[in-house]
């Protein structure tokens, strides 16, 4: 199989947006907010909105299944309250939930969390369950920075966070690092504000005994890893001016980068540079870039073809990459899979 670890629904129906809409205007004025159960959109809406987007992308990329979450500019947490927040996951989480139950050979959940700024994460344990236990999900996504640019948020090593961490390393569930929307004019959504993102949180696990605590505890972090790749020196060094130890020893066991680098040189040294063991297959179709490549021809996150093409990974690398290391990650992937009848092959 060929697991694509980061998607996300960008192709939700009208009705939705309506409904987040109204939601943020009553919160703005005072108002409760619109009654979720308010929101009508039938099964043969949420076959359209997939059908010719990303399970078209799937046949004609030669994908098998995808990850999928709500789109993560969406989750807005410096938007509304918590009690905003929360109405809203469980209306995204929910609808992923049907997508997975129409097309689950195509779909597998991962959840937003109910995140606000100042509210500690402890708040989110319950829809993780929900999400887990109750919808079958194998996943969730942590936004390092609620406040959508202003980084007010104790970083992901500090106490704060780890009745967070407890209940995914109990549910052995791992969370992809991923900032939402940016309301900071400093920093665009996804040109900056993501790679930043993904950069920060490196930064801040390296500092931190966190793994220490939480030996079991995954963490993915998307496009690349941001900067990780480019200045893996750095990080070395710095780790060693630490007196952490090797990088390798002090991380690798715990954190993964997925594949969403838009061009072949990107890639090939994204593979030179981290072991072929802490490389999950992404594409985040459709997603933070839409267009075709006038060089190639190609969609610029049409990422297999980039995996294909590289020379230097071996076949056992190649199908780490594809298959094997999300199924190691993703704890629950594989049992997911087996109820589903498809993919009955273990983990590498």
């Amino acid at each position: 199989m060929i697991i694509d670890c980061h998607g996300h629904f960008t192709t939700e129906p009208e009705a939705l947006h309506d409904f987040r809409r109204r939601q943020i205007a009553a919160h703005a004025e005072g108002r409760p907010g619109p009654d979720p159960e308010s929101l009508s959109i039938d099964d043969e809406t949420l076959r359209a909105c997939v059908e010719g987007a990303q399970i078209a992308a799937q046949r004609q990329r030669g994908t098998d299944l995808t990850l999928f979450s709500p789109r993560a500019a969406g989750m807005a947490h410096h938007v509304g309250d918590a009690a905003v927040s929360l109405a809203w996951t469980h209306v995204c989480n929910d609808l992923i939930h049907r997508i997975c139950t129409l097309f689950p050979k195509n779909f597998v959940g991962v959840c937003q969390l109910p995140q606000s700024p100042g509210v500690e994460p402890a708040a989110c344990v319950d829809e993780l369950v929900r999400c887990v236990e109750r919808l079958g999900f194998v996943g969730c996504n942590i936004n390092p920075d609620p406040t959508g640019g202003f980084w007010t948020t104790p970083p992901l090593t500090d106490r704060w966070w780890y009745p967070l961490w407890e209940a995914m390393a109990a549910l052995d569930v791992p969370g992809m690092i991923h900032v939402s929307a940016s309301c900071n004019a400093c920093f665009h959504t996804t040109g900056s504000h993501y790679i930043n993102g993904d950069t920060t949180a490196f930064m801040q696990v390296l500092e931190g005994d966190l793994f220490r605590d939480f030996p079991t505890l995954k963490f993915v972090i998307p496009h690349g890893g941001g900067a990780v790749p480019y200045h893996w020196g750095r990080y070395r060094g710095l780790a060693q001016d630490m007196g952490r130890g090797p990088l390798e020893d002090l991380l690798l066991n715990n954190v993964f980068f997925d594949t969403c680098v838009y061009h072949a040189l990107g890639i090939e040294l994204l593979t030179r540079v981290v072991p072929a063991d802490n490389i999950l297959f992404a594409s985040e179709m459709i997603g933070a870039v839409r267009g075709i490549d006038p060089r190639t021809g190609h969609h610029y996150d049409d990422t297999r073809r980039y995996i294909d093409g590289l020379a230097t990974l071996s076949a056992a690398d190649r199908h780490k990459i594809f298959e094997g290391n999300a199924r190691r990650v993703y704890g629950r992937l594989n049992d997911r899979l087996r109820v589903l009848g498809i993919g009955d092959g273990p983990p590498a």
